[in-house]
């Protein structure tokens, strides 16, 4: 049983009671998530009061077809809404501290006071590590049932994907994943092949890169899949934001570190952000190029994620490029059920209250949306990017 040790330096000393703690960077992820649909990651409660252990997220399709005109009559000739749904199946996910009084009578430090921060901040950077799985995850179409509708699709985490798992899911996908900077790279339908296509010298992200990911974004769901979606559901892919008004849509594209420092150097991502990008008052407090934080480039707002590095594939493009997913998004992209939203709990009964103990637990599952074998709310992309030095 794992229990806390103390470190020299941290044992009651008369020059020094106070600890420094770790610093937690923000997952970056909060400000698109929510409970509405327009949300780029979506959340349902329903759970918190109800029994069960499965959420569904209802998704719709566009209205389709050309309607009738005149006199036509339309009775017979209306078009199916097309509507599907992402199942989300619940879990329990808990971790715990105990802090025994063989360790706690050593030190004026308030370690309870510590514990409790800690366990919530873990809870935070496991719920963003799993959004960012779900993101890059492949979608398992689900059975056929006798009616000729599929069931509920599957996600796999993508390193324990098969290879053909892998080339289903970029088949059934072709509108709406990218590997480098040209939509070619797919043809083959054979997940490796693609990723070979990826070369530092062709596939690298950029300004142009950026174009093209957004014009996919919009033109997705237009015409089947080059592979034929399974159930011949199609959607496109709906900004996270509009103002149809100015005709105005945006995206968000979230990437790891070193894409993103590729597009930051970008010269025509830097120009627009220099000479376009509205800012108050004077000096670097509120200039993007001098200050962290997202660039904007066409209605696409860029975030750096710095844990989406850790899904690089690295030296699996061609002449062993590294080559690094990237998530562009809309609405629904992501589903995260809860059935119980995290909570601290405390067991001061274990050998007599020698051996307290403090937990935090949740009921929760998070799954990228899709139905039929296709994703419904994001592109994916996976360029290269240079090894760093």
């Amino acid at each position: 049983m794992a229990e806390v040790v103390l470190a020299t330096a941290l044992q009651k000393q008369t020059w020094s009671t106070q600890v420094t703690r770790e610093y937690v960077r923000e997952s970056g992820l909060l400000p698109y998530m929510g409970t509405e649909e327009t949300s780029i990651i979506r959340i349902r409660n329903e759970l918190k009061n109800e029994a069960g252990d499965t959420i569904n997220f209802p998704l719709v399709q566009r209205v389709k077809g050309r309607g009738v005109r005149g006199s036509e009559v339309l009775k017979g000739n209306e078009t199916d809404l097309g509507l599907a749904n992402t199942a989300v199946t619940v879990n329990w996910i808990r971790q715990g501290v105990k802090v025994p009084k063989s360790t706690s009578f050593r030190t004026a430090i308030d370690i309870w006071a510590l514990v409790r921060p800690g366990l919530r901040s873990w809870s935070a950077e496991l719920l963003r590590d799993d959004v960012l799985l779900a993101f890059n995850s492949v979608v398992v179409p689900g059975t056929i049932d006798a009616q000729g509708l599929p069931g509920t699709d599957a996600t796999v985490n993508y390193l324990q994907s098969t290879a053909g798992q892998r080339n289903t899911y970029l088949v059934n996908n072709s509108d709406r994943i990218v590997f480098g900077n040209a939509r070619s790279n797919i043809a083959s339908g054979v997940w490796a092949t693609a990723l070979g296509n990826v070369t530092v010298a062709s596939g690298r992200s950029s300004a142009a890169h950026i174009r093209l990911l957004k014009s996919i974004a919009k033109t997705a769901g237009q015409t089947a899949p080059a592979g034929g979606s399974v159930s011949g559901f199609t959607t496109n892919i709906r900004p996270y934001r509009s103002d149809m008004t100015a005709g105005r849509e945006w995206f968000v594209y979230f990437v790891g570190s070193r894409e993103f420092g590729e597009l930051s150097q970008d010269a025509t991502i830097v120009a627009a952000n220099t000479n376009a990008r509205a800012r108050e008052g004077d000096g670097m407090e509120r200039n993007p190029l001098f200050q962290d934080g997202d660039l904007m480039y066409l209605g696409v707002l860029i975030r750096e994620v710095p844990e989406i590095d850790n899904m690089i594939l690295v030296a699996a493009g061609g002449s062993s490029a590294d080559v690094a997913p990237g998530f562009f998004c809309g609405q629904s992209a992501v589903a995260v059920a809860y059935g119980m939203v995290p909570r601290v709990v405390e067991d001061r009964l274990e050998d007599y209250e020698f051996r307290p103990g403090m937990a935090i637990e949740e009921l929760r599952g998070t799954k990228k949306t899709s139905f039929g074998g296709v994703m419904y709310g994001m592109v994916l992309s996976m360029v290269a990017v240079p090894a760093q030095a």
